[in-house]
């Protein structure tokens, strides 16, 4: 403790120059923090909710249409419980700002597939029976302001209406929820019914996106696909069965390697933090030389100056990173509400624990070479600017 005065005067000497390095240590890791959240949202394990359910796409591009056909030879295979299937509409609402997932599904088939989407009973009878009818999350309900009763307009950026409107229009009957906190991305989310889809778009007719299939035994998932899959091997529609996990990842992996992407940004930008903060210790003990040298004239033991350098720079890394992750950890929500994605982008345990470590090693990494200089530094040749 009694070196604190010490260390808070060495890091107060330059006052502009400590705060628009600090200022910079935050920055990159308010940067680290959100991108770090991202890697880990797209690595999370998958939740136990979903566990017995595969994706059934095409082989060749997730944008290629199955036959309906194939429904009934997915659902003869050996231990499949039930199947359903949606497709990808695209729509906008009003503004390409306002994009968000909307699916044409088999109303009955696809509820009973995911329960974790709680709908009331009433809403769940008219969206069944109404051939327009369409149902959103709640996040999605109150982001827009919609209630049941409700016209939603989506302008098609794949399939246009057969009778050449601009528009489709869909009758809102029933809002759902999602069943526990960490599915609220799924709130994110509109479904209509596939037949209405199917019967308006000019193409495409006779066909859906993807196969959803429940298993009977979650551990003879891997078995289960490969024998859908060998049921379609050579046809001119191959398939690729997978967890709906990695189906869900695959959507974003179209863009490149998210994990790749995401470290070769953060492996910049803390390079250029080192060379940043290492050049400012170096300048910051060059000025301080007949300071050190003072101290040593004071009785300081070599050790100590070294580690009273190297607490500096520590501090200095230390204080800008927390407040970096604290900025970031602030941030992700207001982006999540924002966004209508479907991970769930927030700080968690281990990218504050990551980032604590990269704080550490960087403060020793700047720190080390000036303070195994202000150690060796001779007390005559300092004083005499030698």
């Amino acid at each position: 403790m009694k070196y604190l005065p010490l260390l808070f005067a060495a890091l107060m000497r330059k006052k502009t120059r400590t705060l628009l390095t600090l200022l910079s240590v935050a920055a990159a890791f308010a940067l680290f923090g959100m991108l770090d959240a991202v890697r880990v949202a797209f690595n999370a394990p998958q939740s136990v909710i979903g566990i017995d359910r595969l994706i059934t796409s095409s082989r060749l591009s997730l944008i290629q249409p199955l036959p309906y056909a194939d429904l009934a030879r997915i659902q003869s295979t050996p231990g499949v419980k039930a199947v359903t299937y949606a497709s990808w509409f695209g729509g906008i609402y009003q503004d390409p700002k306002n994009f968000f997932p909307n699916f044409p599904v088999e109303p009955q088939s696809y509820l009973d597939m995911y329960p974790e989407l709680v709908l009331p009973q009433a809403q769940r009878q008219a969206f069944l029976k109404m051939r327009t009818g369409a149902i959103v999350g709640r996040a999605l309900a109150d982001l827009h302001g919609w209630k049941v009763g409700d016209k939603i307009p989506l302008r098609p950026t794949i399939y246009p209406h057969r009778d050449g409107g601009e528009v489709w229009t869909f009758d809102l009957v029933g809002i759902f929820e999602a069943a526990q906190p960490e599915l609220r991305g799924s709130e994110k989310q509109m479904l209509f019914h596939h037949t209405y889809f199917d019967e308006g778009r000019e193409i495409g007719q006779g066909t859906v996106g993807w196969y959803i299939v429940r298993v009977e035994d979650a551990s003879q998932a891997d078995r289960i696909a490969q024998a859908i899959d060998r049921q379609f091997t050579n046809s001119a529609f191959e398939t690729r069965t997978q967890s709906e996990r990695e189906f869900q990842l695959s959507f974003a992996k179209q863009i490149g390697d998210i994990g790749l992407i995401v470290t070769a940004i953060m492996a910049a930008v803390f390079f250029t933090l080192v060379l940043l903060t290492g050049n400012t210790m170096a300048q910051s003990i060059r000025e301080r030389i007949p300071e050190l040298a003072v101290l040593k004239t004071l009785g300081f033991t070599n050790r100590a100056v070294l580690l009273l350098v190297m607490a500096e720079a520590l501090v200095l890394l230390l204080l800008g990173g927390l407040i970096g992750l604290v900025l970031a950890a602030l941030a992700l929500p207001v982006i999540g509400e924002a966004s209508s994605g479907q991970l769930d982008v927030a700080m968690r345990p281990e990218s504050w624990l990551l980032g604590v470590g990269l704080m550490a090693t960087i403060g020793i990494l700047v720190g080390l070479p000036p303070a195994l200089k202000a150690m060796r530094l001779g007390i005559v040749d300092a004083l005499a600017g030698r």
